[in-house]
């Protein structure tokens, strides 16, 4: 019976620590926010000093992004009602891709184009479905976001993974794949380590073996590089044979994602990408709100929100080397990472999900992340750091972790 397999894997997911459970926000996304428990309606909701989110620079309650939504719903109303190829596609979205285009134009030599999607999950769906087929070998990476792993699993093409950033087996594959087109899929900034793809090297293979530069730049888009054109400029990348998924959920603080590649390739996104297709059009008013957050992004606001979490990356980083230094034997690790995703690596489950608790109650809000997310015995704590993070709070932190760790 349905229930009654369902039941035991739920009970074999919680003896194992690995079980998830929502939490309810009853504010806007920021670093301090009331959070309430499922079921607990009748409860207060405790403050929290969030360090769970991946709004990176602070903008997803700016006053500018949350007005220029607001205008956008008086202007455009509150849904699309279709989707792009339909009646769905508004000024404020043709707009909005046009402004990522010249935003990120310095990447591609020869001229690009962008096109929106919903989220970032569809996005690399239409990317691996409408371009892999039965001639491609997608070389995907094997610590690639679930997006990206899905994709490759539905798309027609052979599938090939090489171990995390190892270029030397990659460039073995490539040299001996027979097919008439090769894509090399990659984060540009991997989602639970915080570490970056050697994007460089990739884009140097890619050129030598007549291949494509497929890079998710989800947690590096807005945060790193000139005017946060993200991991490609960060590296000094520019090339004909990038392909770019780009989300605006996170350091833009909105929602929905893009590809920008070749005009070519684009097109035939938007003529054959099922995900983009036969899916309803994001609210316009999500697109004047992520112009806007681009706006900011850009310019010297922009470089100011970027300067102040490259401040709390190094607070956090020299803190918690220290920390661990003074309690070696509290088996906790810290991977190299200067992105806004520090990951504290702790191994079993159980006790990463008990230090998540014991923050939890004393006000700090840091996700325990346990497999499949992650691999098997690197179960860990995500913090991810904000530049509407104070000193103070990440100082608030390292006390409550140098306290939980030494219990």
């Amino acid at each position: 019976m349905l229930i009654d397999h369902l039941s035991q894997q739920l009970r074999q997911r919680r003896e194992l620590g690995l079980e998830r459970v929502r939490r309810i926000a009853e504010g806007p996304c920021a670093p301090h926010l009331p959070v309430s428990r499922p079921g607990a309606a009748t409860d207060a909701p405790q403050p929290m000093l969030a360090f769970c989110s991946n709004d990176y620079l602070g903008l997803a309650a700016h006053p500018a992004v949350v007005e220029a939504l607001a205008e956008g719903a008086r202007r455009w109303g509150a849904g699309s009602g279709a989707s792009h190829l339909v009646s769905g596609h508004g000024r404020a979205h043709e707009r909005l891709e046009q402004a990522l285009a010249e935003w990120l134009a310095p990447l591609w030599p020869e001229g690009a184009r962008a096109l929106g999607f919903g989220t970032g999950y569809l996005a690399n769906l239409a990317l691996m479905t409408a371009l892999g087929d039965a001639r491609t070998t997608l070389f995907t990476d094997r610590l690639n976001h679930a997006s990206l792993i899905d994709g490759a699993q539905l798309a027609r093409a052979e599938v090939r993974r090489y171990p995390h950033n190892r270029v030397d087996r990659l460039e073995a594959m490539l040299a001996e794949c027979a097919t008439p087109v090769k894509l090399i899929v990659t984060d540009g900034v991997f989602s639970m380590d915080g570490d970056l793809a050697p994007l460089d090297r990739l884009l140097a293979l890619a050129e030598r073996h007549d291949a494509w530069l497929v890079v998710d730049d989800a947690h590096g888009l807005g945060v790193l590089g000139e005017a946060g054109r993200g991991s490609l400029a960060h590296v000094g990348l520019r090339g004909r044979r990038l392909i770019l998924m780009g989300t605006l959920g996170k350091a833009f603080g909105v929602a929905g994602a893009f590809v920008m590649a070749d005009p070519v390739i684009v097109e035939w996104l938007l003529q054959t990408a099922r995900p983009g297709i036969y899916t309803t059009a994001a609210p316009p008013a999500l697109a004047e709100a992520t112009r806007a957050s681009l706006e900011i992004l850009r310019g010297p606001e922009g470089d100011a929100r970027r300067a102040a979490l490259q401040a709390r990356i190094r607070q956090l980083r020299e803190g918690l080397a220290a920390l661990l230094a003074a309690h070696p034997g509290c088996g906790g690790s810290l991977p190299e990472s200067a992105t806004a995703i520090q990951p504290l690596l702790i191994g079993d489950n159980h006790r990463a999900a008990a230090l998540a608790e014991r923050l939890r109650q004393a006000g700090l809000w840091v996700p325990a992340i346990r497999p499949p997310t992650v691999p098997e015995g690197t179960a860990r704590l995500r913090i991810t750091l904000s530049a509407a993070h104070t000193e103070a709070d990440v100082a608030r932190l390292l006390d409550t972790l140098a306290s939980s760790l030494a219990r």
